[in-house]
């Protein structure tokens, strides 16, 4: 029996389709590695069949049936994955969820909004500005991601070094279990009552259920917002500045520091030879202002000059725009990935430096930003541009990117991942990078998804193929 048959006991037979023209659409994501495959013709991460629920009864039903004939499900939002979390390499079935996509709830006195998972960041945040409100979660990828899919990959956006990532704003959530299990976890603004349910399921890829429903934090929109660019001769000063910064407390809505190979790039302008931050300050003008003198003062104390605020202004009407890399993996032979990786601040630049050292001879672009600062340290950004002979060189090159870039984060103790996600970029390193959580991942996954139909093979628990029942 086909899977299309067996799911049309779920589902209405119009929302399940084997089209080779959808499958297709649904065999790769934005990984510059998925983008090589299609353009060589390949197609190994290919499901059998697709879903398109419209309520999260119907993702019951369709996880009900799957779990009983051990059907492979891989939840997709909007393919926009930069590392493959949304590609199956155990065929089955995928659970497209970018048609339950409406905004449930807007809560303006406890500023909540409720939304289903396959709402569209751009929308939503279109929505809540014309009440006055943002979501101040701006991930590059706002105008094709989905609030669900920012659940699934703990992602963070652009202003996190004042607001937060998925982690902070995430209210609640209603999940459906790989046995068809309906599970909403409670809204409230802290609770220290047992175990947080939904931290379960934020990061975790799809592995052990499908997020269908999402209640977040929203904020206000700012009165007032005041912008900077200073430039610095070295990348020590810029990461003494954003260390002390987070020492005292201050916390700028955008912080970003540019080496000087990448600062060219944001200021837009081939002859800069600084390194470049960006800073913004917003809320009240008093206040923001107050915050603006402390931190300039900080940057003169280590070198910096502030340049006035027209390279962050452009970078700001610019910021969701990724054109500049689809265009270069548009060509057959072009080569481009970004990886983002977290570390202390005790040892940051040395993996910085070390990173750079060891994929410069292979591109013939190294650009890094570090973009997201806390306390205790910052992610950094790594863009790599270059062009080899053909689609099957570039998929190669960037596999090399990848394995340098994992093992010298491996080596050096550093987060392999910031805010992408593991996919399968990251898949045959998580066990080293998570060490002992891994088994603790590996307890839960038996324990929720004992027959492993859930994104099997993602976050380095396993594939089980429904055509063997067996390990592939």
């Amino acid at each position: 029996m086909s899977i299309t048959t067996t799911l049309s006991k779920a589902i209405s037979p119009e929302r399940l389709s084997d089209n080779p023209s959808t499958i297709e659409a649904h065999s790769y994501d934005a990984w510059p590695v998925a983008i090589k495959w299609r353009q060589q013709g390949k197609q190994p991460c290919k499901p059998e069949a697709i879903a398109l629920p419209h309520t999260t009864s119907e993702v019951s039903a369709l996880l009900k049936q799957c779990n009983a004939n051990c059907i492979p499900v891989t939840p997709w939002g909007l393919g926009s994955s930069v590392v493959g979390s949304p590609l199956t390499e155990a065929g089955g079935v995928v659970i497209d969820l970018s048609e339950m996509a409406r905004t449930i709830h807007v809560d303006e006195e406890n500023l909540l909004v409720t939304v289903e998972a396959g709402k569209r960041g751009d929308i939503l945040e279109a929505e809540l500005n014309d009440k006055g409100y943002t979501l101040n979660q701006s991930p590059q990828s706002l105008d094709r991601s989905t609030v669900g899919g920012w659940v699934a990959t703990r992602a963070t956006g652009q202003l996190s070094s004042l607001y937060g990532g998925m982690e902070d704003q995430l209210i609640a959530i209603k999940v459906v279990l790989p046995d068809g299990q309906v599970v909403q976890t409670k809204q409230t603004p802290r609770a220290a009552i047992g175990l947080d349910v939904k931290e379960i399921f934020l990061g975790s890829e799809g592995t052990f259920g499908i997020v269908t429903e999402v209640t977040t934090r929203i904020f206000t929109l700012k009165p007032y917002r005041r912008l900077e660019t200073i430039t610095f001769d070295s990348v020590n000063d810029g990461i003494n500045v954003m260390r002390s910064l987070t020492r005292q407390g201050i916390k700028p809505f955008l912080v970003r520091f540019y080496d000087v190979d990448e600062a060219r790039h944001a200021m837009q302008d081939p002859e800069f030879d600084k390194c470049a931050m960006f800073l913004g300050f917003e809320g009240i003008q008093v206040m923001a202002d107050a915050e603006y003198d402390v931190v300039l003062g900080i940057c003169k104390e280590n070198n910096g000059q502030a340049i006035g605020s027209a390279g962050v202004d452009g970078w700001m009407g610019r910021r969701y725009d990724f054109s500049a890399i689809e265009k270069v993996l548009a060509q057959p032979g072009g080569v481009a990935e970004t990886i983002e990786i977290s570390d202390f601040w005790s040892s940051i630049e040395g993996t910085y430096t070390e990173l750079k050292e060891a994929l410069a001879p292979l591109a013939d672009e190294v650009l890094c930003h570090f973009s997201h600062v806390y306390a205790q340290g910052t992610s950094l950004y790594v863009i790599l541009v270059g062009q080899v002979e053909d689609a099957a060189a570039a998929e190669a090159r960037i596999k090399q990117f990848w394995d340098i870039s994992m093992n010298i984060c491996l080596k050096r103790g550093a987060a392999t991942s910031h805010h992408h996600g593991v996919g399968l970029a990251r898949k045959a390193f998580v066990a080293e990078d998570q060490g002992d959580g891994m088994m603790v991942g590996r307890k839960i996954k038996a324990a929720l998804d004992p027959n492993n139909i859930m994104n099997p093979g993602k976050l380095g628990y396993g594939v089980k193929s429904h055509l063997n029942k067996g390990e592939v």
